[in-house]
């Protein structure tokens, strides 16, 4: 069988979900033994979204190989428990700066270089090269951006060739889109989606399934009248309403039909019903969960939720293994002093450190990491969450007065988180990190060898500044615990306290590699340890203080 390629665009407005339809759907199909894939095309010209602010993108999803890719490429693993790569994102910036090497060296023989055919030319090899070697028998592809947007033109012109190329039976297209629901006057409308449909038309890609995004259900009537305007079948009308998790949404599209439409136009030879056990328990033990636990999450980002994204998916997933809810409290770092961390943090299990760059709001990390320890509240401290608590523990522990990282102060005197020997002279931003998969040994009795149930790992890691290891004998001594190491440079990943209900530093991002098959093990026992002090807390109640007279 020829590998069947999905082309799935947006139109009305961003934020539609694409990434989760994709992902939804690439679920349905694999769990009817199809072997599927997901590129997401981005039409930012950054190379990566390795330089840009939380603010602008969200979270910088790292793979295996290194690569630094969209948020999205999280939602594809953790929905299909699959590793992605450097293919499975492509931006303008990489195209264009392919193109234009590929200029530079000849390869073009002396022809003008243009967006078409030389660009298209680029975006098609790029996606056809997923399904060259007869790993995948589909392969999605998500357009980013909006229908109409100037620069996804190209995308669009692109994929309208790749459809004359390998030809319609080896393709479908399918847009997402929007239908208002106007409370006043209690109607939806659906004039937007016949205009993101028109607009799609006018630049050549013909839908053949609609994915409406609506806060009310779809009547007959509406999809109809979806169907009549927008030259699709009745059946082709996919409504996709506001779930109350977007781990609901894939049992959602296998009500609509969204996999059996997809099947029977594609012609895919599969399972008749998709296996989803496994699923429907897991989308169960999320919704209807018996215990809960209260987690705040210390960051500099707070207030745009997904530039956390892969950490709070982690904690769901981690919940679900445990058969808790995790209400997550959100804590801006930047508001976190000493006077008010008792106030901030009261009634948490569990305090969790998020990563960062620049000094902005570690003040207030290092006060929350120094409220965990000294209160005993199970604390995860995530790469700058790490180093934040090795160097809280160095001052306040130690005796290391001012220690501090090279990274906020160059001259402390106690630089106990030091810029990384291969990162002295590196000049350029992008893409020059530590990045990727590597090894790490845990030690025996540690909370990590507890977790992980093994003695060596693979985690991901996006960093420049790691643990000083000429202050490493004198933090050992004083009592931290250098649980993780990696053999071939020996670089301390994990550092804990001993005398600690559960207290673990990673310099990696575990939560990079959590799916919903396969919980990532530090979460669960960080989720399962604030759920233990809850119960304490509930069998030893503090007496009630009187009131004053």
């Amino acid at each position: 069988m020829a590998t069947k390629y999905i082309i799935v665009t947006g139109g009305v407005t961003s934020s539609l979900g694409k990434g989760i339809i994709c992902a939804s759907l690439a679920k349905l199909l694999e769990a009817r033994g199809l072997r599927v894939t997901i590129q997401k095309l981005d039409p930012y010209i950054n190379v990566d979204p390795g330089t840009m602010n939380p603010y602008e993108h969200g979270e910088v999803f790292v793979t295996d190989d290194g690569a630094e890719t969209d948020l999205d490429l999280g939602h594809y693993e953790r929905f299909l428990g699959i590793r992605t790569s450097q293919q499975n994102n492509v931006t303008t910036g990489r195209i264009y700066y392919d193109v234009i090497m590929k200029e530079r060296s000849g390869a073009y023989l002396g022809k003008t270089v243009q967006v078409v055919p030389h660009i298209t030319d680029e975006i098609k090899s790029r996606v056809l090269a997923l399904g060259e070697e007869g790993k995948y028998d589909v392969v999605i592809v998500e357009v980013g951006g909006t229908v109409g947007d100037i620069e996804g033109l190209p995308y669009i012109e692109a994929m309208r060739q790749l459809r004359f190329d390998i030809g319609k039976q080896n393709t479908l297209s399918i847009h997402l889109t929007l239908v208002p629901y106007l409370k006043a006057a209690g109607e939806l409308k659906t004039k937007p989606t016949q205009h993101s449909v028109k607009t799609i038309y006018e630049i050549g890609l013909q839908p053949d399934i609609l994915v409406c995004r609506a806060e009310v259900p779809l009547d007959a009537g509406i999809r109809a009248k979806i169907a009549q305007f927008c030259n699709v079948d009745v059946a082709d009308v996919i409504a996709s309403i506001d779930a109350q998790s977007i781990y609901e949404v894939p049992l959602l599209m296998l009500d609509e039909g969204l996999d059996r439409r997809v099947i029977r136009k594609l012609d895919l030879t599969c399972a008749e019903e998709p296996e989803l056990e496994r699923w429907k328990s897991f989308v169960r033990a999320v919704t209807h969960p018996r215990k809960s636990v209260n987690i705040g999450l210390v960051g500099k980002y707070v207030e745009h939720h997904d530039a956390y994204i892969s950490i709070v998916e982690s904690l769901i997933h981690a919940g679900a293994m445990n058969d808790t809810k995790v209400q997550l409290h959100w804590i801006q770092s930047d508001e976190v002093t000493p006077e008010n961390v008792a106030k901030k943090l009261d009634g948490l299990h569990g305090i969790l450190v998020a990563p960062g760059f620049g000094p902005r709001g570690v003040a207030g990390k290092l006060t929350a990491v120094q409220f965990a320890r000294e209160q005993k509240i199970p604390f995860f401290g995530i790469c700058l969450g790490m180093q934040c608590a090795v160097i809280e523990f160095a001052r306040n522990v130690c005796g290391m007065e001012g220690a501090n990282s090279t990274e906020f102060n160059p001259d402390t005197s106690w630089p106990v988180i030091d810029l990384m020997e291969d990162q002295q002279n590196q000049l350029e931003t992008g893409g020059t990190m530590r990045l990727g998969l590597f090894t790490c040994d845990l030690q025996e009795g540690s909370f990590a060898r507890e977790a992980y149930a093994t003695g060596q790992v693979e985690e991901r890691h996006r960093h420049r500044f790691e643990l000083n290891n000429a202050f490493r004998e004198q933090l050992e001594a004083g009592g931290l615990r250098m649980s993780g190491v990696n053999p071939e440079r020996n670089l301390v990943e994990i550092i804990e306290v001993a005398d600690h209900p559960w207290f673990v530093g990673v310099q990696f991002h575990p939560e990079l590699k959590s799916k919903v098959i396969e919980p990532q093990p530090l979460f669960v026992h960080f989720v399962k340890a604030a759920q233990a002090l809850k119960e304490a807390q509930n069998s030893n109640p503090q007496p009630a203080k009187e009131a004053k007279a």
